[in-house]
């Protein structure tokens, strides 16, 4: 199994065109990485700089213009540069690593979404000199191998992936002294600690929001499993939008679980068997809101005209946005988990190579994106 999770990884990496940066799994096998033989020297003639510029700007150091790392970055990818990472980790003390932890229960949802961020992630790994060191292993080994990277300095940071409301590795990993960043964030835990997340609760009131104009009242939520922190924050988003509107929460219109096909179908098909069913949905992502597209075209209802849909959609590389007519089919709360993995890596090696301990942290906000999903409510179902 670990092997085939890897594999599925290693080809997202593939699909990205990333050359350079690793996936290791820590289980000594060979790296079969073709090592580039260009020096920092020759790369620095070329582009007529420092080798100190060149350097620092390609470790993401702030001190360097935006403009100029581009240009760098750029000039190395053309010339298949590769910094020689065995003389700079003697010199610094660094692995050269940074390390994830992906449990083998961990939620349906997280496995293609992690495949993209790290795709993201390795992109500036590659441009900084870093690897991703990969574990995959039980829930109740995960502990063990985060003291396993701090006791045994074999990473330089971590990335933390899925938070839940309480997350329990915020606190170890302080604990521990690893730097890390948490793609999201936990609720519960004091906010003093490194985090990139998208505004949840804001971009699901604005989807309520956009439904009540369009003449809604009936509108139900597909929410992903509400002990994670993101689907918590839409819930709470949500109900917001809900009562700033006057309406009702109903419970009978809010679901939540692991987030893939079969359960939108399912939670739709629920939802249309009601005796006053909703006009609207809003799903917490693009695979169960596939899943509703087929129970609403299984049941004889037209998507938009009978039941509008608004679905979160993480831009998925292997989930290319539907078009018909020029417009997507759904209308979606977008944000790229593929640029999140990338500022996520960016943010944490700042933070390595500064040696700074302040926290870095970053929310962003969800584009609400039109398509052919949403229309006003027929006034024959407006309640």
């Amino acid at each position: 199994m670990l092997r085939a999770i890897l594999k599925v990884f290693q080809s997202a990496l593939a699909a990205t065109g990333i050359i350079g940066s690793r996936v290791r799994e820590n289980q000594g096998h060979e790296d079969r990485e073709t090592v580039s033989r260009v020096s920092l020297k020759s790369l620095s003639q070329q582009l007529g700089l420092s080798q100190t510029t060149v350097s620092r700007a390609l470790n993401g150091f702030p001190e360097v213009s935006e403009r100029t790392r581009e240009r760098v970055v750029a000039a190395a990818r053309q010339m298949n540069y590769r910094p020689n990472n065995s003389a700079a980790n003697l010199a610094t003390g660094r692995t050269g690593q940074i390390g994830h932890v992906i449990p083998l229960s961990q939620h349906m949802m997280i496995n293609p979404h992690f495949a993209d961020f790290l795709a993201g992630a390795g992109e500036h790994y590659s441009q900084a000199g870093y690897d991703a060191l990969l574990r995959v292993v039980s829930t109740q080994d995960e502990e063990d191998v985060y003291r396993d990277f701090a006791g045994r300095n074999r990473v330089d940071g971590v990335v933390v992936h899925g938070p839940e409301v309480n997350d329990a590795r915020i606190d170890l990993l302080r604990s521990l002294d690893v730097p890390f960043i948490v793609h999201g964030r936990s609720d519960t835990v004091d906010g003093d600690y490194s985090w990139l997340d998208v505004n949840n609760a804001r971009a699901f009131r604005r989807a309520v929001d956009c439904l009540v104009d369009l003449g809604h009242r009936r509108i139900a939520l597909v929410n992903g499993l509400e002990t994670m922190n993101f689907a918590a924050r839409r819930r709470a988003g949500f109900c917001e939008g809900l009562e700033a509107n006057g309406l009702t929460i109903d419970a009978t219109l809010m679901t939540s679980a692991d987030m893939n096909e079969p359960y939108g179908y399912d939670a739709t098909l629920g939802f249309l068997r009601l005796r006053n069913p909703p006009t609207a949905i809003i799903y917490a992502s693009i695979l169960p809101a596939m899943g509703g597209h087929r129970a609403l075209s299984e049941a004889g209802q037209t998507l938009g005209e009978d039941v509008s849909v608004i679905t979160y959609d993480d831009q998925l590389s292997f989930l290319r946005p539907l078009e018909t007519g020029g417009l997507p089919l759904f209308t979606s709360l977008r944000s790229s988990i593929q640029a999140a993995g990338r500022r996520a890596a960016q943010m944490l090696i700042e933070q390595i190579t500064a040696d700074d301990d302040t926290p870095r942290q970053e929310l962003w906000e969800a584009d609400l994106v039109l398509g052919r999903s949403t229309r006003p409510v027929r006034q024959s179902r407006a309640a």
